[in-house]
C-alpha cells in the first residue's frame, strides 16, 4: 500500500491530487471477482470522528462475509473536492484491519467524476492498487440528460466534453446514482458491477452493509 503525508492545507491536497491523477488506470485490470466490498465513512462527535467502514461481500451472491470499522480523529475539514483526504485516514486503518481483501471497492463517493479527476475512489484504488469505483448519490460536476425510468438505463455524465462517468438508474422510478471509475476498472465495467450489486433497493449491496457499520 502507498502512503503519502496527509496535507495541512487545502493548497496541499490539491497538488497532491494534480499528481497522483496520472497514476489513475481507466481500463480493465480485474482479477477474478470474488469478494466485492463497500467503503463508507460516517462522523460522530459532531464531526470530530471519523468511523469508516468497509464490508466485504461474497459475489456473486452478495453475502456479507466480514466486515470492520476504524474511528480516527477527524483532521482534515469537511470541503467539497477534497473529501478524501477527511475520509481516507479512517478508511485505510479499516481496511487494514480486513483479513480477506476485496479483489474491488465500491465507495461511496466520486471517483473521475470528479474537477480535478481524482475523487475519493481514485485516491483510494491508488495508494491500495485495488479496483475500486466511485457510487455517488449526488452529482458534483458535470451535465447530463435524465436517463429512462427503467433498471439499468444510463445516460453519460459530461464535463468539458469529457465522459467523466455514468448517471445510473439502479431501481426503477428512483432517482439515479453517479457512476464513474476510480482504478483499474472501466467505466462499462463499473455500470455493469454496481447493477450486479444491487438487489431490490437502490443502493448496491456492498454500500447498504458499509453505510449500516458507518451509521454505528
Amino acid at each position: 500500500m502507498m502512503h503519502h503525508n496527509w496535507p495541512i492545507t487545502p493548497t496541499d491536497a490539491v497538488a497532491i491530487q494534480k499528481k497522483m491523477r496520472a497514476q489513475v488506470i481507466c481500463h480493465d485490470q480485474l482479477p477474478q471477482l470474488h469478494r466485492v466490498a463497500g467503503v463508507d465513512v460516517g462522523f460522530e462527535q459532531n464531526g470530530k470522528v471519523s468511523r469508516a467502514a468497509v464490508a466485504v461481500l461474497s459475489y456473486p451472491d452478495l453475502q456479507l462475509i466480514e466486515h470492520s470499522v476504524a474511528c480516527l480523529p477527524t483532521s482534515f475539514p469537511y470541503l467539497p473536492g477534497l473529501l478524501s483526504f477527511r475520509e481516507l485516514p479512517a478508511i485505510i486503518q479499516a481496511l487494514e484491519q480486513i483479513q480477506q481483501p476485496a479483489d474491488i471497492l465500491l465507495c461511496d463517493g466520486q471517483g473521475w467524476a470528479h474537477p480535478r479527476r481524482f475523487g475519493l475512489a481514485c485516491h483510494l484504488g491508488v495508494l491500495t492498487d485495488t479496483p475500486s469505483i466511485g457510487v455517488a448519490k449526488s452529482r458534483l460536476v458535470g451535465r447530463h440528460a435524465e436517463p429512462a425510468m427503467e433498471k439499468g438505463s444510463w445516460v453519460p455524465l459530461i464535463d468539458k466534453e469529457e465522459t467523466i462517468g455514468a448517471v445510473l438508474r439502479t431501481r426503477s422510478g428512483v432517482k439515479p446514482l453517479y457512476i464513474s471509475i476510480g482504478h483499474r476498472v472501466s467505466l462499462q465495467t463499473a455500470i455493469d458491477l454496481v447493477i450486479a450489486c444491487t438487489t431490490r433497493y437502490k443502493l448496491p449491496e456492498t454500500t447498504r452493509a458499509a453505510h449500516r457499520l458507518a451509521s454505528g
